[in-house]
C-alpha cells in the first residue's frame, strides 16, 4: 500500500443556523447581511441579557419530523433527541441531499461519522419530578434516588442528553459501517471533527465521512452557565438585537449565544469525481493545540498561534498565501486582542493585507456548531468571488489591528480559507481549506 496521503476534499453541506436552513437559505441570509439575533420566541426566560441570542426560530421537532428526518426509524426516534442532536441528525439528513449521496449505491464500510457537539444537559422541567421525588422538600436525599427519584423519570432520559447520540443516528441513518467518533470540545469541536475525518480518509480508512457539528446555548441550562462564565453582550434598550455582537469593533461588550449545525460530506478526491459530486472546496491542513498552565489558566494566544502554525506547516504553504481569516470572532473585549495578538504573531507583516470575517457577529455563539458553520459561510462565499463582510463593525479598535472586511462583502478571488475557533480552556483548532 502506498504510504503517499490521499487528497480529500468537501461536498455536500447541510446546514441549520439562525438567518436560514440549507445553503440557499443561509447563503441568501448572509448576502442580505442579515442579522439572526433577536429577543428568544421558542424559551422563556433564559438566563440570558434580555434573553438575546442567536435562535433558529423555523426549528422545532414537529417541523423536524415534517422536513428534515426522512425516514421511519428517525420520526420514530426523534422522541428520544434532545434539541441538540435533532439539529445535528437534520444538518446531516440535509448534507446527503445537498451532495447528492445515493446510499444504495456506495460501499457502507468505507462510509464513516465524525461529529462534534457540546455538553447536553436536562432542562429543569425533566429533573424535576424525580428531584422532588427523592427529597424531604427541603433537601435532596441521595439514597431516595434509585427507588423513588429516578422511576419519575421519562423513558431512555439519559440517551436524550448524551453529547456522542448526534453521531450514532447519524450513523444508524447512513448506514456508516466505519469510524465513528465524537467529540465534546465547546467551540473546538466542528473543526477537530473534519479534522479527524480528513486524517481518517487520507490514510485511507475510508473514502467518505460525515463530518460536522451541532450546538445550543439557547437552552435554559447552558444559557445559566453563559451568564455565569462568559461576558455576555448586553446594550439594553441603547440597541437593536442584531447589533449586540460586534466582533473586533472598539465598542464591543462581549459575545452573545446562539444556536445551529453543519455538516459536511468529506470523501477522497477521486471518489467524489467518480460519482460526479459538486466540491467546495480542498482541504489543504490542520492544526490543534491546547495549552493551561499548572493552575488551570488558559492561554488562548498561544494555543492558537500553535494551532495555525501547525495548520500552515501540514498545508505547506506559506502564511503569505492565506487569502481569508475566518477569525473566531467571539467578540469578548479580551478574546478579540488575544486573537488579534496570534494572528499578528503568525503572519507578521503579511496581516494587513488578508481580509478577515466573523460568522458570530450574524449568528453568534453556539459552542460546538460555531466552526462548521464559519467554514460553510466562507466557501459559499468564495464560490461567487466574495469574502463575507462583518457586521456591526464600525469602529476599529487599536487593540485589534486587523483587515476586518465591512460595510458590504469584498469581492475577492483569493482561495485559501483559514478557519481558527478556540474555546475558554484554551484548545484551539485550526483548517486551511482551498476553495473549488
Amino acid at each position: 500500500m502506498s504510504n503517499e496521503l490521499r487528497r480529500v476534499v468537501i461536498t455536500g453541506a447541510g446546514i441549520i443556523s439562525p438567518i436560514g436552513i440549507g445553503r440557499d437559505a443561509f447563503w441568501s441570509g448572509i448576502a442580505e447581511m442579515k442579522s439572526g439575533l433577536s429577543k428568544v420566541e421558542r424559551l422563556a426566560g433564559t438566563a440570558l441579557p434580555h434573553d438575546v441570542a442567536g435562535e433558529v426560530k423555523e426549528f422545532d421537532e414537529s417541523s423536524a419530523r415534517k422536513q428534515y428526518f426522512d425516514s421511519k426509524d428517525q420520526k420514530k426516534s426523534i422522541k428520544i433527541m434532545c434539541r441538540e442532536i435533532q439539529l445535528g441528525v437534520a444538518s446531516a439528513n440535509l448534507a446527503i441531499a445537498d451532495g447528492k449521496l445515493e446510499l444504495d449505491a456506495i460501499d457502507h464500510t468505507r462510509l464513516g461519522v465524525e461529529f462534534g457537539a457540546n455538553q447536553m444537559f436536562s432542562p429543569p422541567e425533566v429533573l424535576a419530578p424525580g428531584a422532588f421525588a427523592a427529597s424531604n422538600g427541603k433537601e435532596f436525599q441521595f439514597d431516595r434516588w434509585g427507588d423513588e427519584g429516578l422511576t419519575q423519570m421519562e423513558p431512555l432520559w439519559l440517551l436524550k442528553y448524551l453529547p456522542n447520540m448526534p453521531a450514532c443516528h447519524i450513523g444508524i441513518r447512513a448506514d456508516a459501517r466505519g469510524p465513528n467518533n465524537s467529540l465534546t470540545m465547546a467551540e473546538a469541536s466542528g473543526i477537530n471533527a473534519l479534522a479527524e475525518a480528513y486524517r481518517i480518509i487520507s490514510n485511507n480508512r475510508a473514502d467518505m465521512m460525515l463530518g460536522g457539528s451541532t450546538g445550543t446555548r439557547v437552552e435554559s441550562v447552558k444559557s445559566i452557565h453563559a451568564r455565569l462564565w462568559d461576558e455576555l453582550a448586553d446594550y439594553g434598550d441603547e440597541a437593536d438585537p442584531g447589533t449586540w455582537c460586534r466582533p473586533f469593533d472598539a465598542t464591543r461588550r462581549g459575545q452573545v449565544v446562539g444556536e445551529g449545525a453543519c455538516t459536511f460530506i468529506i470523501e477522497e478526491e477521486s471518489h467524489a469525481t467518480a460519482r460526479g459530486a459538486e466540491i467546495l472546496g480542498t482541504i489543504l491542513g490542520i492544526g490543534g493545540s491546547c495549552v493551561m498552565d499548572i493552575n488551570g489558566k488558559a492561554d488562548r494566544r498561544l494555543a492558537m498561534v500553535n494551532a495555525v502554525t501547525a495548520a500552515l506547516r501540514d498545508a505547506g504553504i506559506n502564511p503569505s498565501e492565506v487569502g481569508q481569516i475566518h477569525a473566531h470572532g467571539l467578540g469578548e473585549t479580551q478574546a478579540d486582542i488575544e486573537e488579534a495578538d496570534a494572528l499578528a504573531t503568525v503572519f507578521g507583516n503579511a496581516l494587513p493585507n488578508i481580509p478577515v470575517t466573523a460568522l458570530k457577529s450574524y449568528i453568534g455563539n453556539s459552542g460546538a456548531a460555531c466552526g462548521t458553520l464559519e467554514l460553510a459561510a466562507s466557501l459559499l462565499a468564495a464560490k461567487r468571488g466574495l469574502i463575507p463582510a462583518v457586521l456591526n463593525y464600525s469602529q476599529p479598535d487599536s487593540n485589534c489591528p486587523l483587515n476586518v472586511v465591512h460595510g458590504e462583502h469584498l469581492t475577492s478571488s483569493a482561495k485559501v480559507i483559514l478557519n481558527l475557533n478556540v474555546t475558554a480552556q484554551g484548545q484551539a483548532a485550526a483548517i486551511l481549506v482551498s476553495a473549488a
